[in-house]
């Protein structure tokens, strides 16, 4: 389902970044954790965790315990809110990307799935261009699939901004 709800966007793009190298189903048994440690996926909340709030997460039951990631989410939630700053919210950014509507795929057989598109290659190097980590194709790939952007070989917008 399309998401246009800018928490739901933070909260899928922190869990694709923290399930880098991991399996998907070690994140999902850790969603509360992750909701609770992260402040219900309150990007402004995040934006302002601490060195002390980041050790803490270093200790905390229920989440992955990667400093990386951990530095991630944060630094991510500040670029976060610069792009809803700059263009209203996260998600009328990332939704130019694909024109403004979701892509439906309509694969016959599993081979046919890309694990990569043309705009799962564009919207990270936007993001990164902007301050996010963790945000490699194939992660943002999974974000785009998972908030409903689809995302086929098809014309892409660039970040012109």
């Amino acid at each position: 389902m399309p998401v246009h709800d800018d928490r739901k966007h933070f909260e899928v793009l922190l869990l694709e970044g923290a399930q880098a190298g991991l399996t998907w189903e070690t994140i999902l048994l850790r969603r509360a954790g992750y909701r609770k440690a992260f402040a219900g996926f309150d990007p402004a909340e995040v934006a302002r965790f601490t060195p002390r709030k980041k050790a803490a997460l270093l200790k905390a039951v229920g989440i992955i315990r990667n400093r990386l990631k951990i530095e991630a989410a944060v630094t991510n939630a500040q670029a976060f809110l610069a792009v809803q700053e700059e263009f209203g919210s996260f998600g009328r950014y990332v939704w130019r990307f694909i024109g403004g509507k979701p892509r439906i795929n309509r694969w016959k057989t599993l081979s046919q799935v890309p694990a990569l598109t043309s705009e799962s290659d564009a919207l990270p190097k936007a993001l990164k261009k902007r301050g996010f980590r963790f945000v490699g194709s194939t992660i943002v790939y999974a974000y785009m699939q998972a908030v409903g952007l689809g995302g086929s070989q098809s014309e892409r917008a660039e970040d012109t901004s």
